[in-house]
């Protein structure tokens, strides 16, 4: 069997390496029992390219992986 090993890489400049970069924040609401706002606490993670310093959702990449994955599926099907 054949092992292949593909890479996510940015679109910009076809780099495979990326930093995590963190923001962090609270998201302010009330509720209709109580006069006090109520807070939930949320991270977004966001890929910057170390070459291009282009910028990836965790999502983009999901979705760029499944359709890579999907690809591999059909070269190896197909004869």
């Amino acid at each position: 069997m054949d092992y292949f090993h593909d890479f996510f890489q940015c679109e910009g400049c076809d780099n495979k390496d990326f930093t995590r970069i963190y923001n962090f924040s609270l998201h302010f609401h009330g509720v209709n029992f109580s006069e006090e706002l109520i807070y939930d606490k949320l991270t977004h993670e966001i890929y910057r390219c170390t070459k291009c310093n282009r910028t990836y959702t965790a999502g983009q990449i999901e979705e760029k992986l499944a359709t890579m994955k999907a690809i591999r599926r059909m070269k190896t099907i197909s004869p």
